[in-house]
Parts: structure tokens; sequence; C-alpha cells
């Protein structure tokens, strides 16, 4: 898969934080995160999904993930967001690639993303969150553009 190395800025984010199999979580949060937005009339920079956990390695009822919208650095949780977390990605160097997801699969892209990461002769895989951005409204299309974005730093 291609992919090339980024430095990316921190970015502010508010939304859900979710505990479950991706598969499930995911949509609520995102369902949640909608309703969220909609009700306080929130102008989203980005809609994002992050992921903190490697589902090889943790079990599927304990992996963790955000459903978030990026906002600008001065904003503030408004009234009635219980439950709602305000937090940030933290900015660095990151792989990053697009591709386009069909019939809701996203693990293939990921796992083939990670698959040509873990081969690059002059990067590694660093221990920071991955994410990815959604370039379009897959709900709406059929299909979802996303950016794929997975940390690393230079092999030592």
């Amino acid at each position: 898969m291609n992919y090339e190395i980024r430095q990316a800025e921190k970015r502010r984010i508010a939304g859900f934080h979710m505990v479950g199999p991706w598969e499930k979580t995911v949509k609520q949060g995102f369902e949640q995160l909608m309703m969220w937005v909609d009700g306080n009339q929130i102008v989203p920079l980005e809609w994002i999904a992050v992921y903190y956990d490697n589902p090889d390695e943790v079990p599927a009822e304990k992996l963790r993930c955000d459903t978030v919208v990026s906002v600008p650095a001065d904003f503030t949780l408004p009234e009635n967001s219980e439950g709602v977390i305000l937090t940030e990605i933290v900015g660095g160097q990151y792989a990053v690639a697009v591709t386009r997801v069909e019939n809701n699969d996203f693990a293939t892209p990921w796992y083939q993303f990670f698959n040509s990461v873990l081969q690059d002769s002059r990067y590694q895989i660093s221990g920071k969150p991955c994410f990815e951005v959604y370039l379009n409204n897959g709900a709406e299309d059929g299909y979802w553009d996303i950016e794929m974005h997975i940390p690393v730093q230079p092999k030592s």
C-alpha cells in the first residue's frame, strides 16, 4: 500500500470514548457524536476515529477507541455535553495512506497498511494511537474514503 511520512500538527478533539468490539462501538460512538454535534450546532473541522489498541493482542471487549470531531484550539464544551471528552491527538510523524472502504470493511485496508509500514526500512511504528479521518459521508455515498494515520519514528 502506498503511503507517505508526514509531520502532523496536534488536533484538539471532542467526542466519545468507547470500549468494546470496534465493529459495534465505532458505529454506536458516531451515532452519539452526530446527535451531540447536531444538537449543539457544532461545526466540526474533521470527523475522526482514534484507535488505542492492537486487535491482535487485546480482546475485542477491551478495545478502546474515540469517535470524535476535531475542533478549534479555543473550543469549550457546551452545556448538556455529559459523557463528552475534550482531549487531543498528539502531533508528530505519521505514516499516512488514503483508501476507499467498501462494504464497511475497515479492517482489510488497515491490515494492508500496517503490513506495509512494518516493512519500512527507515521507520518503525511508535506507541501512540492510530487514527482515521473521514473524507466523505459513507452513509450517503455507500463507501468511505478515509485517511489512515499510523504514528512512526525513525529506526535507530
